[in-house]
């Protein structure tokens, strides 16, 4: 249920048997990092929602019939663990999941992540992108960052209770926790 802290012994129950898995959390966060290493873990195939679903060549956004009918497909998948928050495709993703990793980190520290992120990969393309979809950073995504918590939480909240009331979600607001999770799965010290 959103805004409860997690039992980390109940979501690697949960994890362990989930063939499904959806990680979502604002930008900068660690939401990529933690999802490929959960993919190992889980031995689940990664899905990137930017690379696969929302973005072409030159940071040109996909339709979104396009993009719903992406997702449908790969949704359909038996094994999976999708990395993106994208609420306007909850009605699509969530029912398919059997569970959600919801990284809640502070501003602050979204912020940190994504300019850092820029200086190592800036005007390089990351492995979760689209190809020609080179690393930059804009005010629209900044304020994006700065906003999440304050006008996306509330709509990531919302699509969870309306299309998910029965997946468990499981929400992440410290480093340690994410450790700790990480190594309750098995993940080397």
């Amino acid at each position: 249920m959103p805004g409860k802290e997690p039992d980390l012994l109940e979501a690697v129950g949960c994890l362990k048997s989930a063939r499904r898995v959806l990680v979502m959390g604002c930008s900068g966060g660690g939401k990529t990092t933690m999802s490929l290493q959960l993919c190992k873990l889980l031995d689940l195939p990664f899905v990137s929602m930017d690379r696969e679903f929302f973005w072409l060549p030159g940071w040109v956004k996909r339709t979104k019939v396009e993009e719903r009918a992406l997702i449908s497909a790969k949704i359909a998948q038996e094994r999976w663990l999708m990395d993106g928050t994208g609420p306007s495709t909850f009605d699509l993703r969530v029912p398919r999941a059997d569970a959600v990793i919801w990284i809640r980190m502070p501003r602050m520290f979204c912020l940190y992540g994504a300019i850092r992120r820029l200086a190592k990969w800036y005007g390089r393309e990351r492995l979760e992108m689209a190809p020609g979809c080179p690393e930059r950073l804009d005010w629209e995504f900044l304020h994006y960052i700065w906003n999440f918590e304050r006008i996306f939480a509330p709509k990531v909240a919302a699509g969870l209770a309306e299309h998910g009331s029965d997946v468990p979600v499981f929400q992440l607001k410290t480093r340690a926790q994410m450790r700790r999770l990480l190594d309750l799965l098995g993940a080397p010290a």
